[in-house]
């Protein structure tokens, strides 16, 4: 394999909610997503998705509901020639102190203790200033923004905190294809 790219789900997979993403039918694809996990699978990347679910602490859905959400992700990946190696997610409030809620690299540690991960030759994508900062706390080689979701207001923050990422791409598409270009070029 040729590394492993973690992915934020909610504004980088699929449409993002300000009331949040509680049932599958509330789950839309972002066009051109399912395409982009299957693209970087085709290049040897293995697919974990690392995704803050406060939902379950604020106690608005069950974690049964949440895997059905999964399930509906993962099918509409698969149909797309694409597939997810594993999911992590943090179900805690914002305010339980956990070590697994981005920015905290906690579901990163995790992945690399259950799968052997070498987190300095891992890339992360995702959408919000927590990802990119996840991704520097848990040393991955790369921290990618996409302009979906939060993205171009998380974009101006970075910026401005002298922070920026290592790309910014327009979207879950722009952002494999920079990845598997880079892999090409790569020594």
């Amino acid at each position: 394999m040729a590394g492993v790219v973690f992915l934020d789900r909610d504004g980088v997979i699929n449409q993002d909610s300000s009331h949040y993403i509680k049932h599958p039918s509330e789950f839309h694809f972002i066009p051109g997503s399912p395409e982009a996990i299957a693209l970087l699978n085709r290049h040897g990347f293995d697919i974990i998705l690392v995704t803050n679910q406060s939902i379950i602490g604020r106690k608005m859905v069950t974690q049964q509901t949440l895997d059905l959400i999964f399930k509906k992700m993962c099918q509409g990946i698969a149909a797309a020639g694409g597939r997810i190696l594993d999911i992590f997610f943090c179900p805690h409030a914002p305010n339980a102190g956990c070590d697994c809620r981005k920015p905290a690299p906690g579901m990163l540690f995790h992945a690399r203790k259950r799968h052997k991960l070498k987190l300095s030759r891992s890339l992360l994508v995702g959408d919000s200033v927590k990802d990119i900062q996840a991704a520097r706390n848990a040393g991955c080689a790369k921290a990618i923004l996409v302009g979906t979701g939060n993205g171009k207001t998380a974009f101006q923050n970075l910026v401005c905190q002298g922070s920026p990422p290592d790309y910014y791409a327009r979207d879950l598409m722009d952002a494999a294809l920079w990845i598997t270009n880079a892999k090409k070029t790569a020594p």
